[in-house]
């Protein structure tokens, strides 16, 4: 079947109608569970919700899985933090086919010079990385771009652990995506990610504060900051 991304669909919190992009799939599976769908690929009706955390969650509290499916459906009670790991396996599988396609710098100092010199899609900072790190990673985004065309997302959804397994390298803490194909489908899968969690609030959206060290940003630095840093 495949999920055809042009299409529309009716929330069924909301009802309102969004580009299926903008949505989560539902269907029944042959036990009776409701089941998330991302890829749009299970057989059977199906049922659409906003891609929110907060609006997943108010379908349970509704109980507007079982009135869209007109039957008593099984509904898991780990479904919202399910959806969630679900779009965070994707987003470091992205990440692997990202490098597999040379799309991927990693290491302090090439990551530096890759900001200099590359045409940078999205900077990576593990969730353990050192302030330090990040901050100077920031001037030299913000020296080579200025602070009116900074609009690199900074990401930082994934732990060390995750990000070498994904590059297949040991102890990565910062990494530069380069434009291309590969680049591409990670930020689709980074900015799901971001959107169901992104009404949650506070680091867990996926907003990072500044100088804070949430999961992913849009760039904001302030050049005083900077220079009081030397």
């Amino acid at each position: 079947m495949g999920l055809k991304r042009d299409s529309e669909r009716t929330c069924i919190v909301t009802r309102t109608a969004c580009p299926a992009a903008e949505l989560i799939r539902f269907a029944l599976s042959p036990s009776g569970e409701v089941t998330f769908d991302l890829k749009g690929k299970l057989p059977g009706r199906g049922v659409w919700v906003g891609n929110r955390a907060s609006l997943v969650r108010e379908a349970l509290k509704r109980k507007a899985f079982l009135r869209a499916f007109k039957c008593q459906a099984m509904v898991p009670e780990t479904l919202v933090s399910d959806i969630d790991a679900a779009l965070l396996k994707d987003l470091r599988q992205a990440l692997s086919l990202a490098n597999k396609a040379g799309n991927v710098i990693s290491g302090f100092a090439k990551v530096e010079s890759a900001v200099a010199t590359k045409d940078i899609a999205a900077l990576l900072h593990a969730r353990e990385a050192a302030e330090d790190g990040r901050r100077k990673l920031a001037g030299a985004l913000l020296k080579r771009f200025g602070t009116e065309k900074m609009s690199i997302p900074v990401i930082g959804v994934l732990a060390t652990d995750e990000l070498d397994l994904a590059l297949g390298r040991s102890h990565v803490i910062h990494a530069a995506l380069i434009a291309g194909a590969g680049s591409d489908g990670f930020l689709r899968c980074w900015r799901r990610l971001r959107d169901y969690r992104d009404d949650d609030g506070g680091e867990e959206a996926g907003i990072l504060p500044e100088g804070g060290s949430g999961n992913a940003c849009e760039l904001a630095i302030n050049p005083q900051d900077l220079e009081a840093d030397g």
